[in-house]
């Protein structure tokens, strides 16, 4: 019986995890393509040629994760500098750390609070009228105060997802967390770390397997599939079915470059959180390698924008209008054979890098399952939509 032959659209981590899990435990052949000129993604990584940093081009990477097995596998690829992420706010009234810590508070606030001090604070401060926080704002409201939000998070939402708060889910703000010690480490894991060879080249890696063949610049065509199996598409979903019923609502980036001799700001990333300031956040990339050394070094603005045609879509927004259209489409996956969607493309949500990984890695075990027992194969690597 000849191999199984698979195509899978996009060289980043998504694409990249399910390439090797395929080949490696299948014997299939996979072709994996890429529109862009190189693997990796918005992880890819290459040296800046006037100051030879190494940028992450589309903006900071940096893994965390809580699971074992995720960091395991990625360390497989590369190997990890240690790199603790700590990021400054830039407010009206001032330079804080970021997420909100004791510290951020008793300079804040001017005071000398103990975490329960700083616990009971916060809590008076708090509109105690909001019961179940309804949106973005609210949840703000709730549990920190109008003083806090409006210097740290009401601007820089506003710059970043281009809506009125209120329009956002509570969800958003629970992703970054108060702490009432002196931990100003902006994730809370594990494990945390940069390659030190940079992303593209953890990419490589993992590329590295028998029977996987990538292909750049080509773009994929849906009678591509004939060819193969099954087509395993990491893109937008909605790009997919050529948007014949809209564009689902991404939000994108765009970056303003400059650099400098020594060093421009003292951190490898500063929010700037007035409405009045128009970029989003400035990142100098040399900090997120402190084992290299370099005399000039480079520094992106960030500035957020609503995605259009010609854009890379970065951050699903998924809005109420967008869930209702993206239920459309899951509709639509759903009468399709031959191919399945993954990624955070693939089914339209905001994932971290380990959890693409991690996703990736299950999703590939169902499928060798599944192919083991001829059975179909999975539709969504993760339910796209929440639970009805």
């Amino acid at each position: 019986m000849p191999s199984p032959r698979f195509l899978v659209v996009g060289a980043g981590f998504s694409g990249a995890v399910i390439a090797r899990e395929l080949a490696t435990h299948t014997g299939a052949q996979v072709d994996v393509i890429d529109s862009r000129p190189h693997i990796a993604g918005n992880c890819h990584t290459e040296r800046d040629a006037s100051t030879g940093v190494m940028v992450h081009i589309y903006g900071p990477h940096i893994f965390n994760t809580q699971r074992q097995d995720v960091w395991d596998y990625v360390n497989r690829f590369a190997t990890f500098g240690p790199y603790v992420n700590r990021v400054k706010a830039h407010t009206p009234r001032g330079v804080y750390s970021l997420p909100i810590n004791l510290l951020t508070i008793n300079q804040f606030f001017g005071r000398d609070f103990s975490p329960a001090e700083a616990r009971a604070h916060l809590a008076s401060l708090g509109d105690h009228s909001i019961t179940e926080p309804q949106n973005f704002e609210e949840q703000a409201l709730k549990f920190l105060g109008r003083e806090l939000y409006e210097n740290f998070f009401h601007g820089y939402t506003v710059k970043q997802w281009g809506c009125d708060p209120k329009d956002l889910p509570a969800s958003i703000l629970k992703r970054l967390p108060v702490r009432f010690n002196y931990d100003d480490s902006y994730f809370n894991c594990l494990h945390q770390g940069i390659p030190l060879d940079g992303y593209t080249a953890l990419i490589e890696g993992i590329f590295d397997v028998s029977g996987v063949n990538v292909r750049l610049s080509t773009t994929f065509e849906p009678g591509m599939a004939r060819d193969y199996d099954h087509v395993f598409y990491t893109g937008p979903l909605d790009a997919y079915f050529g948007h014949q019923h809209g564009r689902l609502g991404y939000r994108t980036v765009t970056f303003d470059r400059f650099e400098a001799e020594g060093d421009i700001q003292g951190n490898a990333v500063i929010n700037y959180t007035d409405a009045a300031v128009p970029f989003s956040r400035i990142h100098e990339h040399k900090h997120f390698t402190p084992w290299e050394t370099h005399e000039r070094s480079v520094a992106f603005r960030e500035y957020s924008k609503e995605t259009e045609a010609a854009d890379i879509p970065y951050y699903p927004k998924r809005l109420v209008a967008d869930l209702d259209l993206l239920r459309t489409y899951a509709d639509l996956a759903a009468q399709q054979t031959g191919v399945s969607f993954a990624g955070r493309l693939g089914t339209y949500r905001y994932l971290n890098m380990d959890q693409v990984v991690g996703e990736s890695l299950d999703f590939a075990a169902r499928c060798v399952t599944a192919l083991a027992q001829r059975q179909p194969l999975p539709l969504f690597s993760a339910p796209p939509l929440p639970p009805a």
